[in-house]
């Protein structure tokens, strides 16, 4: 596991010094002699599409990404906050969000939600191209307000989803993601924002649902304490 992170650096980190040394060599090669010149070159060949160009947002793409892989090796994971806004009733949008079984219809990777109780779920998803699964329990639920969750085992994650009625037909559902990405690959993704995407997505394909079917599916009104 840590070599293949340290390696997935180390090709950051290759694509950004290559990028920029190809970038000086080219620039070099053009004012050898000159190197006071040699910036002057490089701010006039950013004005211009073409190779020099290409060459320049190559290094600093690597160089970013290389930053932010680092960053998130340094950190345990990663936190998505996003919002929309359905025009549908608070509880009508609310009841949707209860049933957990139907959450495949809008969320892209997920490929099957099982009720095992009241608090209780074990997941089955797609997670950077590989299929995993895990358990989670609804740590607080409020009807039409919140629903929050954490995994019990498996892929680290927890969030909240809450409602907002800001009409009388009219509601601002906000969703936060808490995950903690394992593998190499799924620290590439989450640096280049692949879970805020992702959660974006699922946002606009529950609106596209519940708008579409105008009510809810099914409903879940108990409470549960926040623990």
């Amino acid at each position: 596991m840590q070599r293949q992170e340290t390696g997935t650096i180390a090709a950051a980190a290759a694509l950004a010094a290559g990028g920029t040394l190809l970038l000086a060599r080219q620039l070099h090669a053009r004012q050898p002699a000159q190197p006071v010149l040699l910036m002057e070159h490089a701010v006039d060949h950013a004005r211009r599409p073409g190779a020099l160009a290409t060459v320049a947002a190559l290094a600093i793409g690597g160089m970013l990404l290389t930053a932010k892989i680092r960053k998130a090796n340094g950190h345990a994971g990663s936190t998505t906050h996003d919002s929309i806004e359905v025009e549908v009733p608070v509880s009508t949008a609310y009841n949707q969000w209860t049933q957990f079984e139907e959450f495949p219809r809008f969320m892209a990777s997920v490929q099957e939600v099982r009720q095992v109780d009241d608090t209780h779920l074990h997941w089955r998803a797609v997670v950077a191209g590989k299929e995993k699964e895990w358990d989670a329990e609804i740590t607080e639920q409020v009807p039409d307000q919140r629903i929050a969750w954490r995994s019990t085992g498996g892929v680290r994650n927890s969030g909240a989803v809450t409602f907002e009625p800001i009409g009388a037909n009219r509601t601002r559902v906000r969703l936060q993601v808490d995950y903690d990405p394992e593998t190499a690959g799924e620290k590439v993704g989450a640096a280049l924002g692949g879970v805020k995407l992702t959660t974006r997505g699922n946002l606009q394909r529950f609106k596209e649902l519940i708008e579409r079917r105008g009510v809810e599916t099914g409903a879940w009104r108990g409470t549960v304490t926040q623990h």
